[in-house]
């Protein structure tokens, strides 16, 4: 086979999109090109899978007599990051006739280094929930990721170390699986983000203000501090997440997946408010979110908290 046509995703900003990566293997001088509308990252994977298919025991592309045209597609879509990485090899590796199994209901993330080794992504949550949407029924990804893509349900997700771990689930003449990532229980789940949490008991004086904080938790209502500094307003905010409810079931989900995006994610699953203390010289897309690449900013990251 020739031709071969893999799956995998990526985030634009909060918004997941699926993304097509083929192989085609032609006769002529060796080269190897990816298209696409590639960034620096994605452009580079052609090194890295390279050298992790050769280090898995394979023949590198780089070594074959051979064109390889690799295609992102949808090409108006611009492609960031390194996750790319997995499907790339494994599309490589079908066309190529190394091994065969069938694509259909399977999405595949992971970055790889140099022997093959799996390493951890960003946004699992949102990549395997779209997945689940789009009618896959089947994610593979880093051992790293697996808990927390684990919470979405409808979809089996199977978390591998390395390249050949993937590659032996699939060959059916294995009798190497991988056992699906069992869903974590978020009722069970404790974050250590409480550690960080100033008891309101903690502070001295400032009744008024602690009046303040309770009538605000109590009612979901908007609260404003000033004075000079060293009146306490840090420590009162870092006291006031400690009055809210743990997360419903579904805030919850929603949380961890911005704070997956964002990189900032501590624990399989957020299950408490979410604490921001930007710095009075936050720039603007520091605190609104944006860029070139768009990315959660302060606000967005204190969703469902303060």
């Amino acid at each position: 086979m020739q031709f071969s046509k893999l799956f995998s995703a990526q985030i634009v900003g909060l918004v997941p999109h699926i993304v097509d990566v083929e192989v085609d293997l032609s006769k002529g001088l060796n080269s190897f090109s990816l298209v696409g509308l590639p960034s620096t990252s994605v452009d580079e994977s052609r090194d890295r899978v390279s050298a992790a298919v050769k280090n898995s025991g394979f023949d590198s592309p780089k070594q074959k007599n051979q064109k390889t045209v690799i295609s992102l597609a949808p090409a108006e879509l611009k492609k960031e990051g390194s996750h790319y990485d997995l499907a790339i090899a494994l599309a490589y590796l079908v066309a190529s006739g190394e091994t065969k199994f069938d694509p259909k209901g399977r999405l595949f993330l992971g970055e790889l280094s140099l022997d093959g080794v799996l390493r951890p992504i960003h946004g699992a949550l949102l990549l395997a929930n779209t997945a689940k949407n789009a009618g896959f029924t089947e994610i593979f990804l880093p051992t790293h990721n697996a808990s927390e893509a684990a919470l979405v349900e409808g979809i089996n997700v199977y978390g591998a170390r390395n390249l050949s771990e993937v590659l032996q689930h699939l060959d059916k003449k294995n009798k190497f699986f991988i056992t699906p990532t069992s869903r974590v229980d978020t009722n069970e789940t404790n974050t250590t983000s409480d550690k960080t949490i100033v008891d309101l008991s903690h502070i001295k004086g400032q009744e008024f203000a602690k009046r303040a904080l309770e009538i605000s938790a109590a009612g979901n209502h908007n609260l404003a501090m000033w004075g000079p500094p060293g009146t306490g307003k840090t420590m009162l905010a870092q006291a006031f997440p400690h009055l809210l409810p743990d997360l419903q079931n579904e805030h919850s989900l929603e949380v961890t997946g911005i704070h997956s995006v964002a990189g900032t994610l501590r624990e399989n699953i957020m299950t408490r408010p979410p604490l921001r203390a930007p710095h009075h010289t936050a720039s603007y897309p520091a605190v609104i979110g944006g860029g070139t690449v768009p990315k959660p900013g302060e606000i967005t990251l204190a969703h469902r908290g303060v």
